[in-house]
């Protein structure tokens, strides 16, 4: 028989190669959007303790005007490390008014299940009438609702109203409520599926969105995000503020008669921004960051996560103001998510970790 000759690269061979390249350059860039070498310099608030009772992360806070503070706890989410893996998330309230503020977990109406609590972005509503609203965005068994509760001061408890689930709202990440059963939601992923979640973060797709809720009408009011995660509304109700955070970015958006909104500009840091939160005295917002998202996902006790606060002043103007108000390698305080201001105080959560109180 003739000697074989060699034979020419087959097509799927040239396309594996250019898969693969692909993927190389999706990993370089997913380690840049992850910032998984950046370190951060010691910032320092003077008065700070941590606060008794969270010890397994208070992801997101909102303070009310009279000063009760609420934190959604103990958040499990796949390949999201935990120090109490077995015990169901709660929220927690705190009263900044008092001299020595204490945690105390809030009772939960009879009906609700909470075995499967899973809270994550939380934010309260209070009527006309002065009834306080509580939305919680909730992951049982690792799916997506949003929870509608009543908060009942006298009795320290939540009374459970209502569980909203829609197919626009497949990963929802944090909330900003505008009326008693009215809000708008991040979407950090497009796909509800654990897999597809990675694939498309991996392959850097921007389709994580803004969804505008309300009881007669539900349509995505803002989309192109790479992973769209805390959501806010200015004091004068006519901006919504999104924090991006694999593209450490801020953007505001202009909110309209109809609750659409079109983008007005955004704000590049250099850092994974989480939550925010508004001082309603000054229109600051306050951000909880992870200046190292690496550190944060890939959990090493001997190298943990970091810390850090930014306070952004006249976000509207040409040149808005950033500050770094605190920043922690780890040894205090891992992976914080929020910070929220009240009357010269500051509260700051994590994802997975312990709560700092501080008096500014």
């Amino acid at each position: 028989p003739a000697p074989p000759t060699a034979q020419p690269a087959r097509p799927s061979e040239g396309v594996l190669g250019i898969a693969l390249a692909l993927l190389g350059e999706r990993f370089l860039a997913l380690r840049n959007r992850l910032k998984a070498s950046r370190e951060v310099e010691f910032a320092d608030v003077p008065n700070c303790h941590l606060i008794k009772g969270i010890e397994a992360g208070a992801g997101d806070i909102d303070i009310l005007p009279n000063g009760l503070a609420f934190f959604s706890v103990g958040l499990k989410f796949p390949g999201l490390h935990s120090f109490a893996p077995d015990k169901p998330g709660g929220i927690l309230m705190m009263d900044l008014k008092e001299e020595k503020p204490r945690a105390l977990e809030l009772r939960i109406s009879r009906g609700f299940n909470l075995a499967s609590f899973n809270p994550h972005g939380i934010s309260t509503f209070i009527d006309n009438d002065d009834t306080v609203y509580l939305f919680v965005v909730n992951h049982p068994e690792f799916k997506n609702t949003v929870e509608i509760f009543k908060f009942e001061e006298e009795e320290n408890s939540l009374l459970h109203l209502k569980t909203i689930r829609h197919e626009l709202l497949p990963s929802v990440n944090d909330i900003t409520a505008v009326g008693p059963a009215h809000f708008y939601a991040t979407n950090d992923h497009y796909f509800s599926d654990p897999f597809l979640k990675y694939l498309e973060t991996y392959l850097n797709l921007h389709w994580s969105n803004v969804v505008y809720y309300s009881p007669n009408e539900v349509k995505v009011v803002a989309e192109g995000f790479d992973s769209a995660n805390g959501i806010h509304i200015s004091p004068d109700n006519k901006y919504i503020y999104v924090a991006d955070t694999l593209a450490h970015e801020i953007h505001v958006l202009e909110k309209h008669p109809n609750m659409n909104l079109t983008h007005l500009k955004v704000l590049k840091l250099d850092t994974l921004v989480d939550n925010l939160s508004i001082d309603p005295s000054s229109g600051d917002i306050w951000v909880g960051c992870h200046p190292n998202g690496q550190k944060l996902f890939v959990y090493d006790p001997n190298n943990p996560p970091l810390s850090e606060v930014l306070r952004i002043q006249n976000i509207l103007s040409e040149e808005p103001t950033v500050t770094t108000v605190y920043a922690n390698n780890g040894s205090v305080l891992q992976g914080s998510s929020v910070a929220s201001v009240h009357d010269g105080k500051l509260l700051i959560g994590t994802l997975y970790h312990r709560a700092l109180y501080c008096e500014l």
